[in-house]
């Protein structure tokens, strides 16, 4: 039987009593169950923190001695117990570690996405498919007139401009996978990339990823126009809001985050309307509870079919 409160929300985050910890808590607990290294999802200084390696490592990065207390690293598909539930991490496909998290309690199995996606990305592992009796998704943008253009198309788009681009982008996950892309589809672009991304980068090229040719940020280099693309944070990007010699664009899915109406890229690393469908399609769940977002479009296109449960 799928129990109605296996996850419930109290002030620390998304909680499961069953086993006693917490998926992405918003504040210090225990035991936390953390399904990816984005800011949003992986807050330091919690005792217990069971996540991937990668996840591990960008941690220890952005965090350092403050991380948390203890790390139980555990890889894609190798089961492990926190209180009286089994765990097992899938790929979420979102970015490099990123997992969803698989519950079975009690013969019932709970499958949390944490954040997901289906576009390809070499950057990072490709998505996983589980059946599971209830599905735990992100409703980012769950709305039918939300569908991500192709990826590969929006890139290319920067071969047609030819000024010096400052791109913004998120340091973790999305910058890589834009070297990445920038480097397949418009290569005579030099890759510029702000200092504070550069660690991240090391990273990723320690664990086996082939980002593509770029180098650190220098003054001097985008005084000339040379086809350059500087990737920098999103902190960085509103503070040269006034820049000069370059054409802005940020590579998000949201529209309030494009800044111009000329150029735009939208690239993201979240799942769009039909991408969700398929996850449905695919996990073949009894229930879904969906988070960080509007379901109501959700329990609407399902009707009586499938029961859902918004969480948030």
């Amino acid at each position: 039987m799928i129990l109605d409160d296996f996850l419930i929300f109290n002030p620390n985050g998304l909680y499961c009593k069953y086993g006693d910890f917490y998926l992405d808590p918003q504040l210090p607990v225990t035991n936390a169950v953390i399904s990816h290294a984005h800011a949003d999802h992986a807050l330091p200084g919690n005792t217990n923190i069971f996540c991937t390696e990668a996840t591990h490592a960008f941690m220890k990065l952005r965090h350092s001695k403050n991380a948390g207390k203890i790390f139980n690293i555990a890889g894609y598909h190798s089961a492990f117990k926190v209180g009286g539930v089994q765990i097992t991490f899938v790929s979420a496909g979102h970015m490099l570690g990123s997992a969803q998290v698989l519950m079975e309690y009690q013969g019932i199995k709970y499958l949390y996405t944490g954040d997901y996606k289906v576009q390809p990305d070499t950057t990072c592992e490709p998505i996983e498919w589980v059946n599971a009796d209830v599905l735990i998704t992100e409703s980012t943008f769950a709305d039918p007139a939300i569908l991500h253009p192709d990826p590969v198309e929006e890139i290319k788009k920067l071969n047609d401009i030819k000024l010096n681009i400052l791109l913004g982008a998120y340091g973790l996950g999305k910058s890589q996978r834009l070297i990445n892309m920038i480097s397949e589809h418009a290569p005579q672009k030099k890759i510029l990339v702000h200092h504070r991304i550069m660690p991240i980068n090391a990273i990723y090229q320690k664990m086996g990823i082939t980002l593509g040719k770029h180098e650190i940020y220098g003054r001097k280099l985008m005084k000339s126009q040379e086809e350059f693309v500087y990737i920098v944070p999103p902190f960085t990007f509103d503070s040269y809001i006034r820049a000069t010699g370059v054409k802005r664009l940020f590579a998000s899915g949201w529209k309030n985050l494009q800044v111009n109406k000329q150029d735009t890229l939208f690239i993201s690393d979240h799942v769009d309307w039909d991408d969700i469908l398929q996850a449905v399609k695919n996990v073949d769940p009894k229930q879904i509870w969906t988070l960080h977002g509007n379901g109501k479009h959700l329990e609407k296109y399902f009707g009586d079919d499938i029961a859902v449960k918004i969480l948030n």
